[in-house]
């Protein structure tokens, strides 16, 4: 058995450490806690939860993925991209079903890693990705629409159409001072760069962070007609969560399998899409394996204190990298300041409006999608339309789950028509040879035909062999297959060329093969099929080949004269 790899980046940048590496890392932590804070509680209350679970994820799967990870600078925590899945879940099966079905993830993503699957979630195609993270970003979106109206909705269902019945039934219910709110929220967002660039002191605080905060003291101080996280949450604890295992339902458990999939692929994809950016920024090397290890141990100790599904986060992380986080100290530090806050900032908390938080989340969903692509789609080919499409449209209206499983048929199905459109079989001229008498029937017929084999020879292309096998008057006694140009084969393919061999025996013809690659000439010498050729009958060239055909023509000959 393989030894398993534990080996955390954090290890390898402690030596040589310095007071001037601690303090870009503590500034670049500080920075990123103070941003992440919104979020956490924002991400959170869309996936409906409470904001301390959202805290308190940032908290410790921040922590761990930071000090156990494979990358020096993934910032973890809550993400967007989590939202309708926790959500769906939630409305479904409840908190605790959550909290079990994202320890089963952990369990998974750490499975993951020590089989060293990391390099795997590298293979998903980038139509898929971009379906399903433009898909995400709209069910987000939608989402939002009641906390930022305001409307007066008990329960929002998590199924696209319930939604949609839900929001048309009750869009009467429309709250001004709600909707003026989360409008200028999303007014300052949007322009928060700008106003930065003009205003020294807002340069240096995180555009979410600074309306939060603009809008949290308006409301203590107006007491704003508005829903806020202590009219509907309480507010939120300021003391340590207990730690506790979830309530384990077994009749549930079953249920939970998929879900937790779910959440175990996309945080992997996150994470790792994550890291590799990163390394581009900080001139390393991820370890993809280690990274999911960290993910997992996360996701599996969040849940303990109440908090729910974590992934790396791209924006987290690219701000750390831009404030001068070189090391997996500075995500430590962006987790104690969140836990600082929490101990001294959190009877502020109540303040908060809902409306704002519902902006901060409303500008995360624009930002993530990558909507640049649908204007450039005309200039792919339908098979990337269709899947890219096709994952974005059932991500929104059905289920994440079954978007990536229909993206990836799709892109399979594509995958193996382009392979079988390449793999080709054509008839080669033999030039001279091909006029010599004993190379030809006395009606003119040639007695020796070759075929030169191209692309790959699988599963899906088995049939461009059917030619060959098809029963003529004057058939060829000799067959000679140049497979200089055939760069892999599978048992598929493999059968094909047994049968091809069968056929050609049963009417008292002879196989040649010749310029065998690696890989085909492997195969057909571990399966045994080099024995039922013949060993003089795998030829290292085609005028090899020919040769053999001359030494076998004379033999035809005779039998011809019997």
């Amino acid at each position: 058995m393989a030894k398993i790899a534990f080996h955390p980046k954090l290890l390898d940048t402690l030596p040589g450490y310095d007071g001037s590496q601690f303090s870009r890392d503590a500034s670049a932590g500080l920075t990123v806690g103070v941003l992440a804070l919104p979020l956490a509680m924002a991400f959170a209350i869309a996936s409906g939860m409470s904001p301390t679970a959202g805290i308190w994820t940032a908290i410790v799967a921040g922590f761990l993925i930071s000090a156990l990870g494979g990358s020096r600078v993934q910032i973890g925590g809550p993400t967007g991209a989590f939202i309708p899945i926790i959500y769906g879940i939630v409305a479904d099966y409840g908190v605790q079903s959550l909290l079990v079905a994202t320890m089963l993830a952990g369990a998974i993503l750490v499975a993951m890693g020590v089989f060293r699957l990391g390099n795997l979630i590298r293979f998903i195609p980038k139509t898929v990705v971009i379906g399903f993270t433009n898909g995400i970003a709209v069910v987000i979106f939608l989402a939002q629409i009641k906390d930022f109206l305001g409307l007066r909705i008990e329960h929002m269902p998590g199924e696209f159409f319930g939604k949609i019945e839900a929001l048309a039934a009750n869009l009467h219910t429309i709250d001004i001072p709600t909707v003026a709110l989360s409008i200028a929220s999303l007014v300052v967002l949007l322009s928060w760069n700008r106003l930065a660039k003009r205003f020294t002191l807002l340069a240096r605080m995180p555009g979410p962070l600074g309306v939060l905060v603009v809008a949290t003291v308006a409301n203590a101080l107006l007491q704003l007609p508005v829903e806020t996280i202590g009219s509907r949450f309480n507010g939120i604890p300021q003391d340590l969560p207990a730690f506790a295992l979830p309530e384990l339902s077994l009749p549930i458990l079953g249920k939970l399998i998929s879900p937790a999939l779910t959440i175990a692929l996309l945080g992997a994809i996150e994470s790792l899409l994550s890291a590799r950016v990163a390394d581009s920024s900080i001139d390393d090397r991820h370890d993809p394996n280690q990274e999911l290890i960290a993910q997992g141990i996360a996701n599996i100790a969040a849940p303990l204190f109440g908090g729910f599904a974590a992934t790396g986060a791209i924006a987290r992380t690219a701000t750390n990298v831009r404030t001068g986080g070189r090391s997996p100290v500075a995500g430590i530090v962006h987790s104690l300041v969140l836990l600082a806050v929490v101990l001294v900032l959190a009877p502020f908390a109540k303040h908060i409006p809902l409306a704002t938080l519902s902006a901060i989340v409303v500008v995360v969903s624009i930002n993530m999608g990558e909507w640049h692509e649908f204007r450039g789609l005309g200039r792919f080919s339908l098979n990337y339309r269709a899947i890219l499409l096709s994952t974005f449209f059932v991500t929104v209206v059905f289920d994440l789950t079954l978007a990536v499983e229909l993206g990836m048929v799709l892109a399979s199905l594509a995958f193996i028509y382009r392979m079988s459109d390449l793999t080709r079989v054509e008839r080669m001229p033999l030039g001279e040879l091909s006029m010599l008498p004993q190379f030809l029937y006395p009606d003119g017929t040639p007695r020796v035909v070759a075929y030169s084999l191209y692309g790959s020879l699988f599963f899906g292309a088995i049939h461009k062999l059917e030619a060959l096998l098809a029963p003529t008057e004057r058939h060829p006694e000799i067959v000679i297959l140049e497979m200089q140009h055939l760069v892999s084969l599978d048992t598929t393919g493999l059968e094909g060329l047994e049968s091809l061999c069968k056929n050609l025996h049963k009417r008292g013809c002879a196989l040649i093969l010749c310029n065998l690659n690696p890989q085909p000439g492997s195969l057909i010498e571990r399966s045994g099929f080099a024995d039922d050729v013949g060993p003089n009958n795998i030829c290292g060239d085609l005028y090899g080949a020919l040769a053999r055909s001359k030494e076998l023509l004379p033999r035809f000959m005779d039998e011809d004269s019997i």
